[in-house]
């Protein structure tokens, strides 16, 4: 079967049936978000929010465009003009595979919290997922994930990090460097 983009099948989708999804760590300031909805307020919705379907609670989970979809829920005039409905993108994927095109979507164009990046990681890794995956998927180097980890203080995040002894003992000095470091008023023994 051939591929096809899902932006080829867009839905109107009322916007009450949509609902953000629990992981998203971008966030948008005050004046880009009065921006948004600047854009939309003249240009309309030009993108749609891309979503998973949930058959089982009959909603659409946001995977990208909770701002768009933000913009429409907060503001009455916008909800008006387009009668409640929003343009929907729907991708079939399990969830470690949509957080992962979330992270795509927004290191793409826009900044993360990082604490909440971090919460991804730790959800990634508790789903299964390597440090290998999470690179390649999520577009990060070996040192960010690390550094993110580190954030959760969660000694499970580090299961694959191999360990070596950071430091060995000294070995006991002889009696006779013990006197001499005595003399020299340094404590060693």
């Amino acid at each position: 079967m051939e591929f096809v983009s899902p932006v080829y099948n867009i839905i109107s989708v009322p916007v009450e049936k949509v609902v953000p999804n629990t992981y998203n760590p971008n966030s948008v300031a005050p004046p880009e978000l009065k921006l948004l909805y600047d854009s939309i307020k003249e240009d309309g919705y030009t993108m749609p929010v891309v979503c998973y379907y949930s058959k089982k609670e009959d909603l659409y989970v946001i995977v990208d465009g909770f701002h768009r979809y933000r913009i429409m829920v907060e503001h009455r005039d916008i909800y008006e003009r387009e009668h409640g409905m929003i343009p929907v993108s729907v991708i079939d994927k399990p969830l470690a595979e949509r957080m992962a095109s979330t992270i795509r979507h927004n290191r793409a164009r826009g900044s993360h919290d990082v604490d909440l990046m971090s919460n991804i990681i730790k959800e990634l890794h508790e789903l299964g997922r390597s440090d290998a995956w999470i690179a390649k998927h999520l577009g990060m180097d070996k040192d960010e994930i690390l550094r993110l980890k580190q954030i959760t203080g969660l000694a499970a995040l580090f299961r694959e990090v191999p360990f070596g002894r950071a430091w060995e003992p000294a070995e006991r000095q002889p009696e006779e460097e013990c006197e001499e470091n005595k003399e020299k008023q340094i404590q060693t023994c």
